[in-house]
């Protein structure tokens, strides 16, 4: 069963700490999906993998961008994993209900936005119900992870 982790974004916004993040998931020889919550944010985070620092690359692309196989990164608004991901990327409060190709599962979450906090309650419950290994990681003032009990 796929542990999840919840990522509690509170001082740097999603588009800041997506990227660093996937390169972590890139260098422990993952493949990733990037479940966005529309086709529209899937071209707005394509584009910001390729811009997010001036000498950083990460290998990435959407359904625009030929096929997905090649892609280590792959995003995407629709529920598939047609590139062979382990890691499954949520954002935008997305609830992924095909869930079982991933042996890790990351809900990333807007701290700022008392909505999605409370919307990602409800997910950590139904994960948790469900006895997937749960985990939770919260955002320092300098943008790293800080696993809290």
């Amino acid at each position: 069963m796929a542990e999840v982790g919840f990522y509690h974004l509170l001082h740097l916004p999603l588009e800041r700490a997506l990227p660093k993040l996937l390169e972590k998931i890139l260098d422990r020889g993952h493949r990733a999906i990037v479940l966005a919550g529309s086709n529209e944010r899937v071209e707005i985070l394509n584009t910001i993998l390729w811009t997010y620092e001036e000498n950083s690359w990460l290998p990435h692309g959407s359904a625009s961008d030929g096929p997905p196989e090649a892609q280590p990164i792959f995003l995407t608004a629709e529920e598939e994993n047609p590139n062979g991901a382990d890691v499954l990327v949520t954002v935008d409060g997305r609830n992924p209900t095909k869930i079982e190709s991933f042996v890790r599962i990351i809900d990333m979450f807007d701290g700022q936005n008392e909505e999605l906090v409370l919307a990602a309650r409800l997910r950590w419950q139904n994960y948790k119900d469900l006895g997937f290994k749960m985990t939770y990681w919260q955002q320092s003032e300098k943008g790293n992870w800080e696993k809290k009990e």
